[in-house]
């Protein structure tokens, strides 16, 4: 069964501006099934999975092109990077064509990569100004229960709007078993069971996009780093502290932090500054993509074990955060721009910032319904001298309520 992703609509449009577009995101999280519902009725495609294609594209990459003309498909384009140049070529003599012709330009190629780490340089190089990035997640949960996923902007008109959705109210320990599960699009649809996909998953991931980037010996480390990392979700990153715990050097942490980061697994939210204040704690927050990934990486059993345990808070930050993230990545919009968090040395804290212009809209992730005093710190925000909107916190309450007049309460099932 296709479950239909938010960022098909981005997709699309962002085909009618490039000759080409590429599709980044971690390992099967939907990229190549979306790319084909959208196209493969107009679109030859070949995957560089296969050991002759991959082959011919790295020997003689011209030659791979030649055979398959355009429009075309090209799954797991990280595995010939060698293409990049002579599709350059390819995009830039059909280009004189339509020039001379006066005709407007097509898409021509559309690549999909799960390593950006591998990619992002060639891009860049080879394809910039030719080609519209689109970066894809796993399942959110408006599209596993299959409700339109509009923009996320904190504003309360916005906001309004979902509940009138006819969205269905969602308990805490139902949240729960969402964060458990994760949004793998295997896993959500009943293809595969939950840990017997996940333990296939990091095999995969190792042995496919990490063993190129590291030492052959390192791997048993790595899987020790990665299980670390997992216990420190929704927590600011410190590096010197991971490396203690994983008995590696930090230049290693911080190479296998980036590996992590570039191939869509982790999320770094930077921390807000404004150049006026030295108190501000600059180390960036570190979250999963996948809480269902993180909760077996975890160890953890069940949902139920994971809403008693000591790290609920956390990963229902995580859940919190990942979902307005992967809503980003389905707009086409770069949460970097937008989204920090707010600690001082103080150890005054805001989850989230929302930045837009010069206004900005603080929000708190509680776990708990109706949390005691969650707007106690927005007022170390006027030492910015932006326009401080109101605020949400997002929690689990059944429905949008005002707080004050700095907040309102916003129920994570609506997100």
């Amino acid at each position: 069964m296709y479950i239909k992703r938010t960022v098909e609509e981005t997709i699309l449009k962002v085909s009618q501006s490039f000759p080409s577009v590429v599709v980044y995101g971690p390992r099967q999280v939907g990229k190549s099934t979306t790319i084909e519902m959208l196209f493969a009725d107009k679109y030859k495609k070949v995957t560089l999975d296969d050991r002759d294609d991959r082959l011919l594209a790295e020997s003689n990459p011209r030659l791979f092109l030649e055979s398959y003309g355009w429009p075309l498909i090209i799954d797991e384009i990280q595995k010939a990077p060698s293409l990049l140049d002579e599709i350059k070529i390819n995009i830039d003599e059909q280009r004189m064509i339509w020039l001379k012709e006066g005709k407007g330009r097509e898409l021509m190629y559309i690549l999909t990569g799960s390593s950006r780490f591998e990619l992002q340089e060639g891009i860049a190089e080879s394809l910039a100004g030719r080609c519209g990035i689109i970066d894809m997640a796993s399942f959110s949960q408006s599209e596993k229960y299959g409700y339109d996923n509009p923009y996320f902007e904190p504003k309360i008109e916005t906001l309004r709007l979902r509940e009138k959705q006819g969205r269905k109210y969602r308990t805490k320990s139902e949240i729960f078993r969402d964060i458990f599960m994760g949004g793998m699009p295997d896993v959500c649809t009943g293809i595969s069971e939950r840990d017997i996909y996940f333990k296939s998953y990091i095999n995969t991931y190792i042995e496919r996009d990490v063993m190129s980037l590291i030492a052959a010996s390192s791997e048993l480390q790595f899987r020790n780093f990665i299980s670390i990392l997992a216990l420190r979700t929704a927590q600011e990153l410190h590096y010197d502290e991971i490396a203690r715990n994983s008995g590696i050097d930090v230049r290693t942490v911080k190479r296998w932090i980036s590996i992590l980061q570039t191939s869509g697994i982790i999320y770094l939210l930077q921390p807000y500054m404004a150049n006026i204040s030295k108190r501000i704690i600059k180390a960036p927050k570190l979250y999963f993509m996948d809480t269902g990934l993180c909760a077996y990486l975890c160890k953890w059993p069940n949902s139920e074990m994971l809403e008693n345990c000591a790290m609920n808070g956390a990963f229902f930050e995580t859940f919190v955060v990942s979902e307005i993230i992967k809503n980003f990545y389905a707009h086409n919009q770069n949460p970097q721009n937008k989204l920090f968090y707010y600690r001082d040395i103080d150890k005054k804290e805001i989850d989230l910032l929302y930045i837009e212009g010069k206004s900005l809209y603080p929000i708190e992730i509680k776990k708990s319904i109706a949390p005691t005093k969650p707007t106690k710190n927005f007022d170390v925000l006027a030492k910015y001298k932006l326009n401080i909107e109101p605020g949400i916190i997002i929690d689990n309450c059944n429905k949008i309520r005002p707080i004050n007049e700095k907040a309102y309460t916003f129920p994570v099932y609506l997100l």
